[in-house]
């Protein structure tokens, strides 16, 4: 069973700080990519940042310039250093990974079980 636990998310004035962890623990065997969603209420879901596996980030441009996502393959974690926060940066945000877990015979998505991160103006 895989499991991915996300923390670090809070309350923080606009142009503050957060920074998002994300740890992948169970029978893992490799992983893809590693990245960030978020939902704000009566928003559909939408791709904050990836990072491949070959290590190449991918980012919304509401956030290019401002967020940062990294990996620590060691540790199967990911972390999201989000700075420059904004009021419409607040959603709940949920780690995702593609990975493929002991036993199984296909590649598939793994989700946390989101964080909020509220921003105030």
């Amino acid at each position: 069973q895989v499991q991915l636990v996300e923390s670090g998310g809070g309350l923080v004035q606009a142009g503050g700080s957060l920074r998002l962890s994300c740890a992948a623990s169970g029978s893992i065997v490799a992983f893809k990519a590693m990245a960030w969603y978020r939902q704000a209420p009566g928003k559909q879901r939408e791709l904050v940042a990836r990072v491949n596996p070959g290590g190449s980030t991918d980012y919304a441009d509401s956030v290019r310039g401002r967020f940062t996502i990294s990996r620590d393959s060691a540790k199967n974690t990911v972390y999201l250093q989000m700075n420059s926060l904004k009021p419409e940066d607040q959603a709940v945000y949920y780690c995702n990974a593609n990975l493929l877990s002991r036993g199984s015979a296909s590649w598939r998505d793994y989700w946390g079980q989101g964080t909020q991160v509220t921003v105030s103006s």
